[in-house]
């Protein structure tokens, strides 16, 4: 069962990949940037891959323990919408989670996690969602907390991910816990994407208190990175991103302090 799931997703995979261009191909690598160099992109959209796995699904009956199963087979290939198609497909056992999800999504992607898409997906729609619901909140903070510890880069990046998207869920945040995480991050900010995913946390928190975020990038835009600040500010009024974003104000800022 487990193995004819996984044989038909990949093949309707195939058959929905379309032939890029070179320069298609070229671009969509730039973007996606995989970190091994063995690694395969069809350039299948999202929603095709969703409809893929709708159809496997009620095609095959199985239960939640071999949706695992093909979660894990599809997650260990180096195909960028397998991977994709496994959590997809996880997914849609979700009234079947537990604590134990998290443990399972973790094992699995701190070896084969390879692109910043996979694991921003995953945390947006699978465990961010899980997460957020009412009475993990001590579970939240603990795996947010773990996470941002780790020394693998997209589990890292992923504590902040899973913050952004509970932040959209629940349309509001701890402003102080949101900032020790940014300081926290701060440290690893030589990694681009740990540095691109502060500004998206900041940049997410900002609709919904947009005076205390551009409180905190003023007071401390001498110490955040230019990419931050843009990325962060990205939301927020003309007038009040301009000022964040004057390199003349900033280093003035930092003269002072000197």
């Amino acid at each position: 069962m487990i193995d004819a799931i996984v044989e038909e997703i990949s093949r309707l995979l195939v058959q929905s990949t379309q032939k890029l261009t070179e320069d298609q191909e070229e671009r969509l690598y730039k973007i996606l940037n995989p970190d091994i160099p063995d690694y395969t992109i069809y350039g299948i959209r999202m929603p095709e891959i969703e409809k893929i796995v709708k159809s496997v699904h009620e095609k095959f009956e199985c239960n939640y323990d071999e949706a695992i199963e093909v979660f894990r087979i599809l997650t260990r290939t180096n195909i960028e919408e397998q991977k994709f198609a496994g959590f997809f497909f996880l997914n849609r056992f979700k009234k079947h989670f537990n604590e134990n999800i998290v443990k399972i999504i973790k094992n699995e992607y701190s070896e084969y996690c390879h692109t910043w898409s996979h694991c921003d997906s995953t945390c947006v729609r699978l465990l961010g969602p899980f997460l957020g619901k009412k009475g993990n909140e001590t579970l939240t903070i603990n795996i947010i907390n773990e996470w941002s510890d780790s020394d693998n880069l997209w589990i890292k990046r992923a504590s902040m991910v899973i913050l952004l998207k509970i932040t959209m869920m629940r349309k509001d945040f701890d402003e102080n816990y949101v900032f020790e995480l940014v300081e926290k991050m701060l440290m690893f900010s030589k990694e681009n994407y740990i540095e691109k995913g502060i500004g998206w946390l900041l940049k997410t928190c900002s609709r919904y208190k947009p005076d205390v975020i551009i409180e905190y990038l003023l007071k401390n835009k001498k110490e955040l990175s230019r990419l931050i600040l843009r990325y962060a500010s990205e939301n927020l009024p003309k007038e009040k991103r301009a000022e964040i974003l004057d390199k003349k104000n900033r280093i003035n800022n930092t003269n002072k302090i000197l």
